[in-house]
């Protein structure tokens, strides 16, 4: 469920890319971001830098587009999305609290939190995350610039990363643990 309450701010934007305007799908994705946020709070849980980051990045794109820039095209704010993505991902990283740190803190005991690995391989699972944003971002800006491709291999660039991102958080914890005995749970239900 948790996985889902992730994603689902990504998912909603884009298949509402797909049948409405880029303001509404930006917009709408911003809304689901704050929503979870609610959730999280109502529940007692912390606000999630990746739900947070998200929600500004999402409202800030929606607000260039209805204030300074309103012919920005479908690539330019998939392209935003991407950067803001791998923005927020990195910069976890740099401060040193991987996003993937917050949701794990939450789904595993503190006796496993302790471990010496936990922290590392939740570094690991960031990592594959901000590679996949990147992976996005870049296809996004070739396509940008060489306009003759296909949209379509925009599309199997960023369903293959976000795929594998997804993959890699749930295989990774299991590997780790299989190779160094130290459960490292990065994201809650990922099975």
């Amino acid at each position: 469920m948790a996985i889902f309450l992730i994603l689902a701010p990504y998912g909603a934007y884009t298949c509402l890319m797909l049948v409405t305007s880029a303001t509404s799908s930006v917009f709408a994705a911003s809304a689901i971001c704050f929503a979870t946020i609610a959730i999280d709070v109502a529940c007692g849980r912390s606000v999630k830098t990746l739900a947070a980051g998200s929600a500004v990045v999402f409202a800030a794109i929606g607000l260039y587009i209805v204030l300074l820039d309103p012919q920005l095209g479908t690539l330019g704010v998939k392209l935003s999305v991407d950067i803001g993505i791998f923005v927020i991902s990195l910069g976890s990283m740099l401060v040193r609290r991987p996003f993937t740190l917050q949701y794990a803190l939450e789904a595993v005991p503190a006796e496993t939190a302790a471990m010496p690995g936990f922290l590392h391989a939740n570094y690991v699972i960031t990592a594959a995350w901000t590679a996949a944003a990147l992976l996005m971002a870049a296809a996004n800006l070739v396509l940008l610039y060489v306009p003759g491709l296909p949209l379509w291999s925009s599309l199997a660039v960023a369903f293959a990363a976000r795929n594998s991102a997804i993959y890699f958080t749930r295989w990774y914890p299991e590997y780790h643990q299989i190779k160094y005995g130290t459960p490292a749970r990065a994201l809650p239900n990922a099975r």
